[in-house]
């Protein structure tokens, strides 16, 4: 399944060049990473999270409470089996999350004064069009995701729901029907996830950084992760594990994990692409 979407993406990519080059754009140039340079734009965030750090947290405090909504969904809407993958899935929509941060860390490179409402200016951006319609692609993705979550659920556990949450974690994890449903669930998640990586990893910060389209960007992104194959999926592992751990307890921790991983996503962009 992963070489079929990979043929996919570089299937994707390949016309996006040619579409690009008939519309005579110029593509950017994309640079070698090391493992190295993953510690320095984590560095560089961290930093940027210390100058902005009042700010950012107001931009970001709303995120905490969409992720305390979701799992109040869960529990009171019979949908507990969809707790994980909402949780997991969300973070498909980081790149969306962090654009605010991405433009303060942007304005802050030219030496600009920054607030958070800096962040709004994101709106005036050349190509807010695209970002928009990267912004539903990424949704699309997401409840894409949701809809393969519950039909693993349906064919293993089967479609009924749990009477309580000690009942459904009692099956999860003491019952072959469980298992099937955890690995069947993170080889799905791990797909989504690396599609999305691929799609996302520096196609929003380029479209507000760049007066160009939505294909040249996207292509860009896949062109960066297919350049630098293990510098990107060790970034990938990154920022899940610092999410997960930003997720306890009760995802307070993603106050400051999220505008971290914001503002060194803008920094791994500056590095990926000259």
């Amino acid at each position: 399944m992963m070489g079929v979407m990979g043929r996919t993406l570089v299937h994707g990519a390949e016309m996006s060049a040619e579409f690009a080059s008939r519309d005579g754009a110029n593509l950017p140039v994309v640079r070698r990473l090391t493992l190295a340079d993953l510690g320095e734009v984590l560095r560089l965030g961290w930093r940027d999270f210390l100058a902005f750090r009042s700010d950012a947290l107001m931009l970001v405090m709303i995120y905490p409470l969409i992720g305390l909504s979701l799992a109040w969904f869960a529990f009171h809407g019979n949908a507990l089996h969809l707790l994980f993958p909402m949780i997991a899935g969300f973070t498909l929509l980081g790149p969306v999350a962090a654009l605010g941060l991405y433009e303060m860390s942007r304005q802050a490179e030219q030496g600009k004064p920054v607030r958070w409402s800096a962040a709004l200016d994101m709106l005036r951006a050349p190509a807010v069009g695209a970002i928009v319609g990267l912004g539903l692609m990424i949704l699309a993705l997401f409840m894409t995701w949701m809809l393969v979550a519950g039909w693993i659920h349906d064919i293993t556990l089967g479609p009924l729901p749990r009477a309580s949450v000690a009942g459904f974690l009692e099956d999860v994890f003491t019952t072959p029907a469980g298992w099937a449903m955890i690995v069947l669930g993170m080889g799905g998640g791990l797909v989504f996830a690396a599609v999305a990586l691929m799609v996302s990893v520096v196609s929003f910060p380029m479209l507000l950084d760049r007066h160009v389209g939505l294909p040249v960007a996207v292509m860009t992104s896949i062109r960066v992760s297919l350049a630098n194959p293990v510098p990107v999926a060790a970034w990938g592992a990154i920022i899940a594990g610092l999410l997960a751990l930003g997720a306890l307890p009760f995802l307070v921790g993603l106050v400051v994990v999220l505008p971290v991983l914001g503002h060194a996503s803008w920094h791994f962009y500056r590095r990926a692409v000259a």
